[in-house]
């Protein structure tokens, strides 16, 4: 049945490889669990609530990408869009979460009208065939920065903004001998090499005090309510302009987070088409949007497609399959939660890095020849990391491909809607 359904055969995969796959996709993108209820929780919202509203939507949304788009993808509340949330919205501009609730559910909305008359995929397709290559690339050296960054192998720095860190370390440790054991398992082409390494890691880091036993532990445990946060909507101020800038800076972040991904990780699983398109890509969208939409009702930020998805990928996954088993395991840790949050940032670390080094073959069909090519190519791979941001190494990309493409008189080559939208991320630095 499950072949069927999810047309293991069409895609080469067998239902192992896409369980493997999912649970390796939650293995990695397990820490939004954690963290998204420490930053909404500093805006006032119940962090039991939103606990639950994270994983509650998690599932909802990664359940419509597996059995309509049939797509390995996962999605979440994503980093970034909820610290705009908690930080910009609440803190800084001084509105309530539920008017910042209100602004992602609207934000869903349109995203939902925008997908359903294709402008979503217009705006996709519209970026040209090298900077989606390049955009694999940039989504796999920040996937790799932060695997480092969470092993502290790599941290800030005042005066180099980062640096090496203390080797001795114990995080640090546990992060290189599983990444050394991850690489055996991957050498001898074992099946679930990056799981495996995770769940080594895990262990490793319990004798050291990296990882770290919850007192008290219950395998079991009842989630909280989420009746504090649900459907708590302030529709007061929706004319406002302060709710336009809201709305447009969610809009902005969300729809190029999100597009940077697909293209990265569908790029990187084979299913960009020979003029550079990516065939299905309404469906997965629709996801987003849809996930977007009920996580604001559910009481949680922007739902977005994790490009942490691509461990996922590199562990095989090709299919819906992936998503479901993504899906399962975060319906589990709903009720297992004290067993899966015991997983520390080490144990991840080694995945993460190692996916990042996956997501680095497309650079081999970048035309690097064609400075009108390389450069906005080579920009958009390096803000990534560098940004914190698919969404800013995009619109870097994009600036410098049609701003070259006009210098070198090729401006012809270049679309109307790649002139659009390059002038729309440039209104975007100029006023925002």
């Amino acid at each position: 049945m499950l072949h069927k359904l999810f047309k293991l055969d069409k895609f080469q995969t067998n239902v192992k490889t896409e369980i493997i796959a999912g649970i390796t996709t939650f293995a990695t993108m397990g820490y939004i669990l954690i963290v998204n209820p420490q930053i909404l929780a500093i805006s006032g919202m119940d962090k039991g609530a939103v606990f639950t509203a994270t994983i509650l939507s998690a599932i909802f949304a990664t359940l419509v990408m597996a059995f309509y788009a049939n797509r390995p993808f996962a999605l979440a509340p994503g980093m970034g869009l909820n610290a705009f949330f908690a930080f910009t919205v609440v803190k800084q501009m001084g509105y309530s979460w539920q008017f910042a609730l209100t602004a992602v559910f609207i934000e869903g909305i349109i995203f939902l009208i925008l997908t359903f008359f294709n402008i979503r995929t217009a705006i996709i397709n519209s970026i040209p065939f090298n900077l989606k290559k390049a955009v694999s690339v940039g989504i796999g050296l920040l996937i790799a920065f932060i695997g480092l960054q969470n092993a502290e192998i790599i941290t800030s720095n005042s005066t180099t903004l980062v640096t090496l860190g203390n080797i001795s370390a114990k995080p640090i440790i546990v992060a290189v001998i599983g990444l050394i054991v991850t690489g055996f398992f991957l050498i001898k082409n074992i099946k679930g090499a990056l799981i495996i390494g995770i769940v080594f890691s895990t262990l490793l880091g319990i004798p050291l005090g990296v990882t770290h036993l919850p007192e008290n532990f219950q395998i079991i445990s009842i989630p909280p309510s989420i009746s504090p946060i649900f459907l708590q909507f302030d529709f007061s101020n929706i004319f406002s302009f302060d709710m336009l800038i809201v709305l447009f800076t969610f809009l902005f972040m969300d729809l190029f987070d999100t597009a940077g991904t697909l293209i990265g990780v569908l790029t990187k699983a084979g299913f960009i088409d020979k003029n550079g398109n990516l065939p299905g890509i309404k469906k997965a969208l629709f996801a987003d949007a849809i996930g977007t939409t009920v996580g604001a009702m559910l009481g949680t930020s922007t739902v977005t497609t994790y490009a942490e998805s691509a461990s996922g990928v590199a562990a095989g996954g090709r299919t819906g399959l992936t998503a479901l088993s993504t899906a399962v395991v975060f319906a589990i840790a709903l009720l297992m939660a004290p067993l899966f949050t015991m997983v520390p940032n080490a144990a991840t670390a080694p995945a993460l890095i190692l996916v990042g080094l996956f997501m680095m073959s497309p650079i081999k069909k970048i035309n690097l020849t064609d400075y009108t090519e390389a450069i906005p190519a080579f920009l958009t791979i390096i803000i990534m990391p560098l940004a914190y941001s698919i969404a800013e190494g995009i619109a870097f990309g994009m600036i410098a491909f049609v701003i070259l493409k006009l210098l070198a008189g090729k401006g012809k080559k270049v679309s109307i809607l790649s002139y659009i939208i390059a002038v729309l991320f440039i209104l975007k630095y100029v006023f925002l």
